[in-house]
């Protein structure tokens, strides 16, 4: 039954990590129904999201590592790099003040659904600018902070929060902002996981892992994650993101309800 378990959470991770609905606000939700999961498996199941997301993109990750000489793809790496030193920096303030996520499920519950409302928001105030591709330093800039804010409050999506945050700040194209918010979440989900991966390791915290759920997990994620990834970058191409908006609300509005009633905590 642990192994179903572990497949489950890996689905779950899978389809909600770059889709913008939270991971983290999905995870904490089933958990209360399939028991609480260690730092370590949160952790690996993490990882084979990245890994997916990272195989999807190693012809433009390996283009930009190459093709350094090109001025074009020097700026877009310095703006990589410059996003992701900006989540870094306060992701480690932010550490550093001790905040700890929320466990319950009101706070996200509201997240989804204020952020459900402003991803409308955002797309009918982007469908009025030109569908720039550009990514700017300004991008950038809020991508890497917006990073941090969905970290600080789960139910708010990094994906989604990212990616609307470069629709509004100038990159009207939701292909070119979804791909540059995909490749900023590359290194700081990379340097997040190796980061709390090393905590725990410290700490003692893998000590009676079952590894072979971790496995299963792991496998299960990547797999889910890389199908997820395809059919959300296929789909924006000619449809908007209203549909998650709306997932969003009802599932924010459901979880208030069910909170009030006392199913969850």
């Amino acid at each position: 039954m642990d192994y179903i378990n572990a497949a489950i959470l890996g689905v779950v991770e899978g389809i909600t990590e770059f889709l913008p609905i939270s991971s983290t606000g999905h995870l904490i939700i089933v958990e209360q129904w399939l028991g609480h999961r260690s730092d370590m498996f949160n952790i690996v199941i993490q990882a084979g999201a990245i890994l997916a997301v990272t195989i999807i993109y190693w012809r433009r990750l390996l283009d930009l590592v190459l093709g350094w000489r090109e001025p074009q793809n020097r700026d877009y790496a310095a703006k990589l790099i410059v996003a992701f030193l900006i989540t870094a920096i306060l992701g480690l303030i932010v550490k550093k003040l001790g905040f700890e996520l929320p466990e319950t499920a009101t706070p996200i519950a509201w997240a989804l659904i204020i952020g459900g409302i402003w991803m409308i928001f955002a797309e009918w105030a982007a469908a009025r600018r030109p569908p720039h591709k550009e990514i700017t330093w300004l991008v950038a800039i809020l991508v890497g902070i917006a990073q941090i804010v969905a970290g600080i409050f789960p139910g708010t999506s990094r994906s989604g929060a990212t990616i609307f945050v470069a629709m509004l700040a100038g990159t009207g194209n939701r292909a070119a902002a979804t791909e540059f918010a995909f490749l900023v979440g590359i290194p700081t989900m990379y340097a997040a996981s190796g980061y709390e991966l090393l905590k725990t390791f410290k700490d003692g915290g893998a000590a009676g892992e079952d590894w072979t759920a971790l496995g299963i997990a792991f496998v299960v994620s990547t797999v889910v994650a890389f199908i997820a990834v395809k059919w959300l970058l296929a789909y924006i191409r000619s449809n908007r993101f209203t549909l998650f908006a709306i997932y969003r609300i009802i599932l924010g509005v459901l979880l208030l309800g069910m909170a009030a009633t006392g199913l969850i905590a």
